[in-house]
């Protein structure tokens, strides 16, 4: 891991943006997906579980007049997205969790705030990378259905789902999941939070809705439990012949 972590901090050298982002607020473009995203071209961003914006800010570098729209439920982080973003009027901030149904739910903030979740933390979780529960608080949680008109968006549509083993609830909160282009999800291959859905569960899941695997990134290895996470980036099989 210590040569991936020189070489992010060699291409955060390469934008001022990120320079500018990483000086002022202390977030760390997340350079290490900028090979996804460019392989698939995207105009939208849809990005679940935005925590600060570090996935955003390198998404905006590649595709600079793309549309985002973000949600992040923890208000601290939200609101450092909000002040990374400000001025910029295609790059839309909701303070809620992405979920099966709206309403209000418990979210588990952990001690390592990104890895923060509807989910509780488990044993797994705190065994590979040593992350507990700090606290628990109330967060609004909306289905993407009541949140976006995917139908009026501009394709290619990016999902990015990061929430921490929450994926299948927030694909369940979209019934018109047909109408995304390309999802972008972090998977783990052991349990990690209370219940969550392994890697082959989801690799079913969008199966059977017409997804398939296009490519395999960032791979994390644990001492604990060897092969432990991967971001796997899907495409649409089936085209809905929209423009």
């Amino acid at each position: 891991m210590p040569h991936s972590r020189v070489r992010k901090g060699l291409r955060l050298l390469t934008q001022p943006s990120f320079i500018a982002a990483a000086i002022r607020y202390k977030v760390a473009a997340a350079v290490e997906h900028l090979d996804a995203i460019r392989i698939c071209e995207p105009n939208t961003l849809i990005d679940a579980g935005a925590n600060k914006g570090q996935f955003s800010l390198a998404f905006r570098s590649v595709r600079p007049s793309s549309t985002i729209f973000a949600f992040e439920p923890l208000p601290d982080a939200a609101g450092i997205y909000e002040q990374l973003f400000a001025g910029d009027e295609a790059v839309i901030v909701a303070r809620t969790a992405l979920a099966d149904a709206a309403g209000t739910a418990e979210f588990h903030v952990a001690d390592r705030q990104d890895s923060s979740s509807l989910l509780s933390p488990g044993t797994g979780q705190e065994l590979a990378f040593g992350v507990r529960t700090a606290t628990v608080m109330q967060v609004p949680v909306r289905r993407l259905d009541e949140c976006i008109d995917l139908d009026q968006l501009t394709s290619p549509i990016f999902l990015k789902v990061d929430v921490q083993g929450a994926e299948l609830a927030v694909f369940e909160g979209c019934d018109n999941l047909h109408l995304i282009d390309f999802i972008y999800v972090e998977l783990s291959f052991v349990e990690l939070y209370e219940g969550q859905p392994l890697f082959y569960e989801v690799i079913d899941y969008l199966a059977d809705r017409g997804f398939r695997v296009r490519g395999i990134f960032n791979q994390v290895v644990t001492h604990e439990f060897g092969p432990t996470q991967v971001d796997v980036l899907f495409d649409r099989t089936t085209k809905t012949g929209r423009s």
